[in-house]
């Protein structure tokens, strides 16, 4: 018996459009250590790793007459040489090269009549080093019965594990199997027959909806209404995009935590904050009237609202206000630090230590759940910031240590910006996904965060020397004016 899309995992398939592709990236950058990157050994792990993710050799194929929703059937043409992409840089191999082929790979379409992934080994980076570029489609990845499969080929040493005895091979199925299996689900399960009503309804009403949009639009031109000017976070998307990573240290943010209280969630989300402040005002945008941004922001909680996982939690969406038009740096973190305190009043949100601590490297698969869970939030919002982290040790893959992780996520249409950040081995790695046309600069973006990141530093650093002896350095329930002067 096959199975059966759900109507969320289909509702990505239905949504996706060349201006809206819904796949996520993961970019991991090896070093070999070695002159050559074992490129067969590779290849051979990622062979042998498939077989607990059997989903990766699965299609999705339509039911005829739309009977029923889509299954996952085996592809009978599977190919492993078709998914791992072999790739190089020109020299001098920099980090600018290969964010520009990330760019490319991301603004392309998955073929949907092979299995939804696509993976890239690209040689030829500086210092012998060599990146991994994951592309997996969203309906592909529920974060329940399948995990990416980035996180099963990282392992704590050198050495890979034993390989594993992988009897698989395709079944095949026929139209008319697909029609009376579709029947007999129907009969059988009244899940089946609501889920394709459900998905069907959402079909029309998206198509309605959109053609409403249509109507309005052109009726607004008619009589003579000018069209409302997108902000520099929204508008009509491309099918082009831009791609940001730097490499930050996590020990600063663990310095601001310690002095100015909050989390390191709550740090990095005041970095991104004091980042979108400053590049508003290069673009000479008034901030009288967007005093605050709101942003979505999926965290890890245990009985959560959305999308379940096989890794102990479950994601949830946490609507927050950045607030750009404040001027302090520190009154900025303590309210958005304040955001967060009222939402762990309502929600059992898991620790970072216990999401670092899972098997494997589980960022890949908790930065897939929480674009899902971007996808699917109930609330305006303008821009998504997905931070995940990440074990604080090293990982390998086929003995090439892992030294940098960027995650990059999609965009939502209207939207023309998201930011996804991952913690590993003392460093935190960001990764701006923008739309080449809405966002052409985005790597200003990138500047003003470090430069943002530098002024909540600077504001610790203060903090500590000013701290008199026999006192806590945690101002962390002081009067926010207190901080504010601080701040200065």
């Amino acid at each position: 018996m096959s199975d059966r899309l759900s109507p969320r995992d289909l509702a990505f398939l239905v949504e996706e459009s060349p201006t809206s592709p819904r796949h996520v990236l993961n970019i991991d950058i090896l070093d070999p250590g070695e002159p050559v990157f074992d490129y067969d050994a590779f290849r051979a792990l990622v062979a042998d790793r498939l077989a607990f993710v059997p989903r990766y050799r699965q299609r999705v194929q339509l039911v005829p007459g739309r009977l029923a929703n889509p299954v996952w059937v085996d592809d009978t043409r599977f190919d492993l040489d078709y998914h791992i992409r072999r790739s190089a840089l020109p020299r001098p191999g920099s980090l600018d090269q290969l964010r520009d082929l990330a760019a490319w790979i991301m603004s392309r379409q998955l073929d949907r009549s092979r299995p939804l992934w696509e993976m890239y080994v690209v040689e030829g980076l500086a210092d012998g080093r060599v990146a991994l570029i994951a592309k997996t489609h969203q309906a592909l990845v529920d974060g329940v019965e399948v995990v990416e499969l980035g996180q099963l080929l990282l392992d704590v040493r050198p050495s890979s594990a034993t390989p594993v005895t992988d009897d698989w091979s395709p079944r095949g199925v026929t139209g008319p199997g697909l029609v009376l299996e579709a029947m007999r689900d129907s009969l059988s399960g009244v899940d089946t027959l609501s889920q394709t009503a459900r998905t069907t309804g959402a079909q029309l009403a998206g198509r309605a909806t959109r053609a409403l949009a249509g109507a309005v639009s052109l009726a607004g031109m008619l009589l003579g209404r000018r069209p409302e000017r997108p902000t520099p976070l929204t508008g009509t998307l491309s099918e082009q995009r831009l791609f940001v990573p730097f490499q930050t240290e996590l020990a600063d943010f663990r310095r601001i935590r310690d002095v100015h209280g909050g989390t390191v969630n709550d740090v990095i989300l005041a970095v991104v904050t004091g980042g979108l402040r400053g590049w508003l005002m290069t673009r000479s945008e008034s901030l009288a009237g967007l005093r605050q941004v709101p942003a979505v922001v999926p965290v890890s909680v245990i009985d959560g609202e959305l999308e379940a996982t096989a890794l102990g939690s479950q994601i949830a969406p946490h609507f927050v206000e950045l607030p750009v038009g404040e001027t302090s740096p520190v009154v900025r973190l303590h309210q958005v630090s304040y955001s967060f305190e009222k939402h762990k009043e309502t929600a059992r949100v898991v620790g970072a230590d216990r999401l670092a601590g899972i098997t494997g490297f589980a960022p890949a698969t908790f930065h897939m759940m929480g674009a899902r869970v971007a996808a699917r939030a109930e609330g305006d919002y303008l821009i998504s910031v997905c931070n995940v982290p990440g074990p604080q040790t090293a990982r390998y893959c086929v003995a090439a240590r892992l030294v940098a992780s960027y995650p990059v996520h999609p965009l939502e249409p209207g939207h023309s910006l998201a930011i996804g950040v991952t913690s590993y081995d003392g460093k935190v790695f960001f990764g701006l996904t923008a739309d080449r046309d809405l966002v052409p600069d985005a790597s200003v973006l990138g500047q003003c965060l470090r430069e943002a990141l530098d002024e909540l530093l600077d504001t610790a650093t203060g903090a500590r020397q000013r701290a008199p002896r026999g006192r806590s350095r945690n101002p962390r329930r002081r009067a926010a004016a207190k901080d504010m002067k601080e701040g200065e």
